[in-house]
């Protein structure tokens, strides 16, 4: 079974760590120029133990495509990535995307027709990383599927839900994968973009007061646009987020406040970004929303200028 990884960062590296173990899989991690050469030098840990994988660069052509290509690269990366993993797609490979957001599916499949990207979110995971160091606390679970799914599976689903529990990790089949991509999109457009402002790590939002209620604000723009397109969130899904959320590392960091704190670019065009577009669309207004996108890149712009 060949496993093709491209994007080592916290989700990449905890994946990795998981199905490294599982018999007769042969994990590939996809890198080029210097991180290529240090994750072939140095491999890297995840909670303590260390991983060394086969590194391959994008000209290397395997024997065969990928049974699996699992994308982990940030949003901003994601044309790049599409670029490079064109000799380890084929007609048969199954594409996971750990991407936020809710259009990743959708580009892969744009630029690769012949492969079967199968929608998932990733949730309660809070793995961070630190150079070449990965800890986490929470593995979460992952949702996953055809865009609506009913017994009997697709044999892509049946296959991909067979590698999983070889490897032990925890997921869901819902009959409805839109409208869980639209939960994720709920709780990363709330956390993680108001987590980057603040620079804050999960405890500030664990408890009332204003960090929390603004998290809420913004999500309830998210419910507002969803159900202006037919999709049926609802508060019963943000009262669902909190008991995610209350399990989350306290002292643990969102993607994107990670991303603020290294002074990074953030995915705030696929969040905010998207839902001032949608509301605009939909006549819904999204004034949190707004006021992120803002901030967001006018921190960026502070950045950009040292």
């Amino acid at each position: 079974m060949r496993i093709t990884i491209i994007g080592l960062g916290a989700m990449g590296a905890t994946w990795a760590s998981k199905l490294a173990g599982v018999p007769g899989v042969e994990i590939a991690v996809l890198a080029e120029g210097p991180r290529a050469d240090r994750l072939a030098r140095d491999g890297f840990s995840v909670n303590g133990v260390h991983y060394d994988l086969p590194v391959v660069r994008p000209d290397d052509v395997p024997a065969a495509p990928a049974d699996l290509l699992i994308v982990g690269v940030k949003h901003t990366g994601l044309d790049l990535a599409l670029a490079q993993v064109g000799h380890h797609v084929g007609a048969g490979t199954i594409v996971l995307s750990l991407l936020n957001g809710i259009t990743s599916e959708d580009e892969i499949a744009a630029a690769y027709p012949m492969c079967h990207p199968l929608p998932s979110i990733t949730v309660g995971i809070d793995a961070v990383r630190v150079g070449s160091d990965v800890t986490y606390k929470s593995f979460g679970r992952l949702e996953f599927g055809e865009r609506t799914n009913s017994e009997p599976y697709s044999p892509q689903v049946v296959w991909l839900a067979g590698l999983l529990e070889q490897a032990g990790i925890e997921y869901v089949i819902p009959p409805d994968m839109t409208r869980q991509l639209w939960w994720k999109f709920l709780i990363n457009t709330g956390v993680n973009q108001v987590s980057a402002v603040l620079e804050a790590p999960y405890a500030v939002f664990q408890t009332p007061g204003p960090a929390r209620e603004m998290m809420a604000a913004t999500q309830q723009e998210v419910i507002a646009v969803a159900q202006a397109k037919g999709i049926d969130l609802t508060q019963a899904d943000f009262d669902a987020w909190l008991g995610v959320l209350n399990g989350l590392a306290p002292g643990q960091y969102t993607s994107m406040a990670q991303d603020t704190l290294a002074h990074r670019p953030t995915e705030v065009d696929i969040f905010a970004g998207a839902m001032v577009r949608m509301g605009a669309e939909s006549g819904v207004p999204v004034p949190v929303n707004t006021d992120l996108l803002r901030l967001l890149k006018a921190k960026e712009m502070v950045w950009a200028l040292g």
